[in-house]
Parts: structure tokens; C-alpha cells; sequence
């Protein structure tokens, strides 16, 4: 993340906080970020020189125009800056401020089937306090090779209960 994003992140997340409109704005950057992130021929697009400034906010305004106002105009001014390649940027650096100031971390869990809604909430009450937070925001990832029970990526840290590694960890003491 460059300083850059940042900058612009934190001049967004300090406007939505004065609007008390921090998840919305969340909510939108987290969907522009996956727009640009599955279509990279839309920042190439409108990153090209031949396409008038006018013309890329016009497509700017016609994707993103049912976006929170905030951040359609900070999408307008970083076209207008030149600067579009810092979107993911921003929108991470900002996700990153919104989970500082609600208590939250975002966290993936690996399962070898879908969470219920009371699985979800009984992980991130229990890790929640682990790592200091009052919640997790859960990404839940269908993995089948973990057999049974889980793995729990929170930042840098992984908390692993999963039968596979269980079997790897007695293999490797059978061998040693």
C-alpha cells in the first residue's frame, strides 16, 4: 500500500466518519475494488491516453454512479489526478481504518463445508478476543482437503484444528 493510497484513504474515511457513513462507503470500495480487480481491462481502459478525460469520467460516473457520493468523487478526482492504479489501495487502506475504528478484523476461515450463521458468530466471538477485537468480519472458504474441523487465517496469524494437519503432524512424528 502506498502512501499515496493512504492519504487518500484516510481524507475518505475521516469525510464518511463525519457523515456517520463509514459502512456504506466500506461496502461500496469493497465492490469497486473486486470491479477492478475481476476486469483489469477496465483500468486499462481507462488508464489509456486516447480516451478524453471527460470520456473516462463519464464511464467512472455510468459504473459507479449508485455508489455512495463520497466515493464516486474521490473515484473522479484520482481519474482526474492520474491516478487510478491506487484504487485497491485505497479501498484496502480504507476497509483497514473502518475495521480499526468499529473493533473489527477480517478473518478467513477454511471449512470443509459452509458456516451456519451460529458457527460464524461462535468463531469470531471466541478468535475475536484472541486478537483484541470485538469482532470478525468471516470469509468463509470451502476447502475439502482439510478432512474435518478448520483453519483460521486472522492477519498473520493461522490457527489450524484441521484433521489433515493433525495427520501431518503424527505423520511427521512417526518418521522423526
Amino acid at each position: 500500500m502506498s502512501q499515496v493510497s493512504e492519504r487518500y484513504a484516510l481524507a475518505l474515511f475521516q469525510t464518511a466518519r463525519q457523515h456517520s457513513v463509514i459502512e456504506s462507503v466500506e461496502q461500496d470500495l469493497r465492490e469497486v475494488k473486486q470491479a477492478f480487480m475481476a476486469n483489469p481491462e477496465l483500468m486499462e481502459l481507462l488508464k489509456s491516453p486516447s480516451l478524453a478525460a471527460d470520456k473516462k469520467r463519464a464511464v467512472i460516473t455510468q459504473l459507479f454512479g449508485q455508489a455512495n457520493e463520497f466515493v464516486l468523487n474521490t473515484l473522479l478526482l484520482i481519474a482526474d489526478r492520474k491516478r487510478l492504479d491506487e484504487v485497491v489501495g485505497i479501498a484496502d487502506a480504507f476497509i483497514q481504518l473502518a475495521n480499526e475504528a468499529m473493533g473489527i478484523e477480517d478473518a478467513k476461515v477454511y471449512s470443509i463445508r459452509p458456516l451456519t450463521e451460529e458457527e460464524r458468530a461462535s468463531v469470531s466471538s471466541v478468535f475475536a478476543k484472541k486478537v483484541g477485537k470485538q469482532a470478525l468480519r468471516i470469509e468463509n472458504i470451502i476447502d475439502p482437503s482439510l478432512i474435518g474441523g478448520m483453519r483460521i487465517q486472522i492477519g498473520n496469524q493461522i490457527y489450524d484444528s484441521s484433521i489433515s494437519s493433525k495427520l501431518e503432524r503424527l505423520q511427521r512424528q512417526l518418521i522423526g
